[in-house]
């Protein structure tokens, strides 16, 4: 075994751990804090869910599936759970956006759909339908 061996699995090491860390923060911070503010009654949060009409249990079920779908990225072998669990949160987001709330307001949605998918395909191996496509 050449001395470069060892040194190069452990930067690669060191490399996958930090690509991991970049691709779960972006949608981490963002959820939590939206999650944060939908279960601590933010007025645009309420005002949100009351155009909506599904009444403000929604919100708070939105809220703790946001923030412990953050939760799951940070723990091991449950990232591809969590980012499946946003970015179901997310379709849900996006179609209420586009059907209730006005088209306007979706970007934000689908940018945290596209990133969940990304960590969910990332992670793809750690959930079992997901891990027979490759």
């Amino acid at each position: 075994m050449s001395s470069v061996g060892p040194l190069k699995t452990l930067l690669g090491n060191e490399h996958r751990a930090y690509r991991s860390y970049y691709r779960e923060s972006p949608p981490l911070l963002r959820l939590v804090a939206a999650g944060a503010a939908k279960l601590l009654g933010v007025p645009m949060m309420v005002e949100t869910f009351e155009t909506i009409g599904v009444g403000q249990w929604f919100r708070y079920l939105t809220g703790i599936i946001e923030v412990g779908g953050a939760a799951l990225l940070w723990v091991p072998r449950r990232q591809g759970y969590g980012a499946a669990v946003l970015g179901g949160t997310m379709v849900g987001a996006v179609l209420a956006h586009l059907f209730v709330l006005g088209a306007a307001s979706t970007l934000p949605a689908v940018v945290l759909g596209l990133l969940s998918a990304f960590v969910l395909w990332s992670y793809r191996d750690q959930v079992p339908v997901l891990s027979r496509i490759g």
